[in-house]
């Protein structure tokens, strides 16, 4: 089991969002987590919407202030919503998250998570994708939401377990836990391989 394969490994995890933390406990996986640190969520212009949380996840790993120990594996992770080859992060206020409702309002729109595992000298970066459908909302609903549950720390504006998860989403293809924004199970078979592959590379060279 993964439990035994990580034994005498530190897991940490560099992420501010509770959802991720109790994903990760939730799935037996022990870890310590980071300390916050300044990361600009910055990508290229021109970059591919589908890329964007993979690159993002990879510019949080090398924004890590220090230097990883012998044993320690870094999780970090992004997560965004596209549509119409645009891609939503998290809204800066209620007008921005309005709007982004109001864009995802009666049609399908896809969730990408990225995470990237990292040691001294070995990465991996993966990510997941669902797909999402929300019914026609009111601008009433779609008020209530922001006004009650205020989303600005979660991309789309939205977060799939809360209220409008219950009362909008009409289908979703894929994982649920990556559009909370950890796609745990990939995860979790990731970080096997991750770890297995290690000790089978002596010089545990970068993927």
């Amino acid at each position: 089991m993964l439990k035994d394969k990580i034994a005498g490994k530190r897991i940490i995890l560099a992420s501010n969002s509770p959802r991720r933390r109790q994903l990760l406990t939730d799935a037996g996986i022990e870890f310590v987590t980071a300390d916050k640190y300044e990361c600009e969520e910055r990508y290229p212009e021109g970059l591919p919407a589908e890329s964007v949380a993979g690159y993002l996840s990879e510019l949080k790993s090398f924004g890590y202030p220090r230097l990883l120990g012998e044993n320690d594996i870094l999780i970090t992770a992004d997560t965004v919503v596209t549509i119409d080859g645009l891609v939503l992060g998290k809204p800066a206020g209620r007008d921005e998250a309005l709007c982004m409702l109001r864009r995802l309002s009666g049609r399908t729109h896809t969730v990408i998570t990225g995470v990237t595992l990292r040691t001294r000298s070995r990465k991996r970066t993966f990510d997941v994708r669902s797909s999402v459908t929300f019914r026609e909302l009111t601008d009433e609903e779609l008020e209530y939401y922001v006004d009650n549950f205020r989303p600005y720390d979660k991309a789309g504006a939205y977060g799939i377990q809360e209220w409008i998860g219950y009362t909008a989403a009409e289908r979703l293809e894929g994982s649920f836990y990556n559009v909370m924004g950890l796609p745990v199970q990939r995860v979790y078979t990731e970080l096997e391989s991750f770890v297995v592959g290690c000790a089978d590379d002596k010089k545990c060279g970068e993927e």
